[in-house]
């Protein structure tokens, strides 16, 4: 949203530092400066983040996550889901069947998924003939490398601190980019909509202001939620201050593993406030009425009991691991179970004696899991067609501020000269001690941005000031 000035500071006009208009000035270029270094950083990041956002929103809503849809032709009644993992499981020999995902309508086909060497495959099964109709390697979809791009730039932790600095750096550039649009005194009013009879490095400025000015909240949104489970200021600092206490499930005994073990591949599943928290284990008299005495738990008695206590049509079902491990119902909108992140569910039972051990509804999460739930859900688009549609404009809309922003820095470059002609450092900035004191807050609450932050101002003030022949080829 930064304005396209010369690229030189204007005489002030034998106006005192502390007139108005000249401090005013001055915080200007102060403002234009950190939104251009700003989006230096973040420009290639946030390309990155909407294209993968957009084929991500793709196979969300036009196709599956998996790939195509695949239907089959009612006949008759369902073979049990022990049979359907049975016809799985002899499809991938040398896997583990760990999740099971019923039909969600009687025309479509049963998924269940099989861990094996060669990764996490989906099965997918007739449930009336048992017959394979297809199998896909989960971390091999369109939809999982882009995940995958999208977190981690497909080289783990630090791709992950990568983009976590690149999303506190962008929050940055969207407030000094409103800065910027903000009307000041002698300045022109802050525009809502594009002068469209305009031309040139104009048009381009009135159109990167007004597109950015509505997206601008939207993009925060999406900032603080992918933020929040980034690898240090998420998993670091918000999400274990957020997580379910599994205490709260009174006499149960709780496993050493954690709910982020039901994760698979780049692709997460687990709701984000569960992520940390403690399992519970299987080998106690410990838990509710779930399954009755005397009928063996087996994955078709859990399906039936999950239908018994209002789950449906879409859901899950992992399997136990080892013998402590449980079943596992859940439905949630960030897999696509449901479209309402409110009717997020989890149910564990107990793999001996079919008591329900614990459970964990929306009402149950901490208000930050809470809006965690409905954000992911908004970010994800899995809220239905509207959902879909808007994210998509969105993602365009930033592609083209990212676009615009690269266009204007090219007009107003010096020609002919290999610089970034980066806006000047304004002369005797006041209050400068307390940007660095903001910068210093900003460094506890998002410990990467903050730390960056201080490592770009000092850069700027004490090496571009002092080597002159640097300074002139950033500037």
């Amino acid at each position: 949203m930064s304005e396209t000035l010369p690229p030189h500071t204007p005489d002030a006009v034998q106006r005192g530092p502390s007139d108005p208009a000249t401090l005013s000035r001055k915080f200007y270029f102060a403002a234009w400066r950190w939104h251009f270094y700003s989006g230096l950083f973040v420009v290639p990041f946030l390309m990155m983040l909407a294209v993968t956002g957009l084929i991500m929103v793709y196979f969300n809503s036009v196709e599956t996550r998996f790939g195509e849809r695949l239907f089959v032709t009612p006949s008759g009644d369902h073979t049990s889901p022990d049979a359907q993992i049975a016809a799985a499981g002899k499809a991938v020999p040398d896997g583990t069947v760990s999740q099971y995902m019923p039909p969600p309508a009687a025309d479509r086909t049963a998924l269940v998924q099989v861990t094996s060497d060669a990764g996490p495959m989906i099965v997918a099964v007739d449930p009336y003939t048992d017959a394979v109709l297809s199998i896909v390697n989960k971390d091999e979809t369109w939809f999982s490398f882009a995940s995958d791009i999208h977190g981690t730039l497909l080289i783990g932790d630090l791709g992950d601190r990568l983009i976590e600095i690149a999303a506190g750096l962008g929050i940055v550039m969207i407030v000094t980019g409103l800065f910027l649009w903000w009307p000041r005194a002698g300045s022109e009013t802050a525009r809502f909509l594009p002068r469209l009879g305009s031309r040139g490095r104009l048009l381009w400025k009135d159109l990167h202001a007004t597109v950015g000015l509505y997206t601008s909240l939207v993009l925060v949104f999406f900032l603080i939620s992918g933020l929040a489970w980034a690898g240090v200021w998420g998993g670091k600092i918000v999400q274990p201050w957020n997580s379910f206490p599994a205490e709260k499930w009174e006499n149960v005994p709780l496993s050493d593993t954690t709910h982020a073990s039901m994760n698979h591949g780049a692709v997460k599943e687990v709701p984000w406030g569960l992520e940390q928290t403690r399992m519970p284990a299987s080998g106690s008299m410990a838990g509710a009425d779930g399954i009755a005495d005397g009928v063996p738990v087996t994955l078709t008695t859990v399906t039936h009991l999950a239908y018994g206590i209002g789950f449906g049509p879409q859901f899950r079902i992992n399997l136990p691991s080892g013998e402590t491990g449980v079943y596992t119902i859940s439905a949630d909108s960030m897999d696509g179970d449901t479209e309402n992140p409110m009717g997020d569910r989890t149910v564990h039972i107990d793999r001996h004696t079919g008591k329900i051990l614990g459970e964990v509804s929306f009402a149950d999460y901490s208000p930050m899991a809470k809006s965690m739930a409905v954000g992911i859900a908004l970010h994800q688009g899995d809220m239905g067609l509207w959902n879909t549609l808007l994210n998509a404009l969105f993602c365009l809309a930033v592609l083209f501020l990212c676009v615009s922003g690269i266009v204007m820095w090219w007009m107003r470059r010096p020609r002919g000269a290999l610089r970034l002609a980066a806006p000047p450092m304004p002369d005797n900035l006041p209050l400068w001690k307390s940007a660095v004191f903001v910068m210093l807050m900003i460094s506890m609450a998002f410990p990467l941005v903050g730390l960056t932050l201080i490592a770009v101002l000092a850069f700027d003030l004490f090496v571009l000031q002092s080597i002159k022949p640097l300074g002139r080829a950033l500037q």
